[in-house]
């Protein structure tokens, strides 16, 4: 995500805005963990995400948490987790943005032309 130059190396830049994400995600991941349990439900996920500009249904919140969630005492999505939610998103949106040029908030894509932009951007 922070690799402009898509060698599979980041600079001092790409860090330090790596660096400036991870914060800001951690200071919103807080914002939001209201009770200190070190985990956020699916309803504080929701409005995270809305706060970072999402416009997701809490259903799609509650998936969320149950993909990432791990298996344990505390329910609901841990900070390291988070952190993946969001830049898996950030990297999902930057995808869907190149493809949606007019800015309708639809693309129209074949199966092979997602997979690319998903393998691109996540693996």
């Amino acid at each position: 995500m922070f690799d402009k130059t898509r060698t599979g190396r980041m600079d001092l830049f790409g860090f330090s805005a790596l660096w400036d994400f991870m914060q800001r995600w951690r200071a919103l991941f807080q914002q939001y963990d209201r009770d200190r349990s070190g985990s956020i439900s699916g309803t504080e996920l929701h409005q995270a995400l809305a706060q970072m500009g999402y416009n997701l249904s809490p259903q799609f919140a509650e998936t969320l948490v149950r993909r990432f969630s791990v298996r344990g005492p505390r329910p609901g999505i841990q900070l390291d987790r988070f952190i993946q939610v969001c830049t898996q998103l950030q990297s999902m949106t930057q995808v869907f943005r190149e493809r949606d040029t007019n800015m309708s908030g639809n693309i129209r894509l074949n199966y092979e032309d997602f997979l690319s932009g998903a393998i691109v951007r996540l693996m």
